[in-house]
């Protein structure tokens, strides 16, 4: 049973700072991606940025420039920085994990971004 374990969320004003964390239940580099997404009241899950095990990134138009996602694999950890946020960041974050087999969700951490 894979576990993502988000943590770092919470009320930040606009132009401020976050980083997120996903702790997984294993080696990060079983998984073929890991990424993050993100739903808004009443708008459909996005995603925000994802990497693949080789390292390849990609980000959404909405936050690049604005957002980073790294890994320490020690730590088994996936962290997404978020810079001069928006209110319109506002949402649920979620990691995400894919491998051959299937899909994995955390639970979610609210991201609040206050005008």
């Amino acid at each position: 049973q894979v576990q993502l374990v988000e943590s770092g969320g919470g009320l930040v004003q606009a132009g401020g700072s976050l980083r997120l964390s996903c702790a997984a239940s294993r080696h990060i580099f079983s998984f073929n991606a890991m990424g993050w997404y993100r739903q808004a009241p009443g708008k459909q899950r996005e995603l925000v940025t994802s990497i693949s095990t080789s390292g390849r990134i990609n980000y959404a138009d909405s936050v690049g420039g604005r957002t980073t996602i790294s890994r320490d694999s020690a730590k088994n950890t996936v962290y997404l920085q978020m810079n001069s946020l928006k209110p319109e960041d506002t949402a649920v974050y979620y990691c995400n994990a894919a491998d051959s087999w299937s899909t994995y969700w955390g639970q979610g951490t609210q991201v609040t971004v206050s005008s």
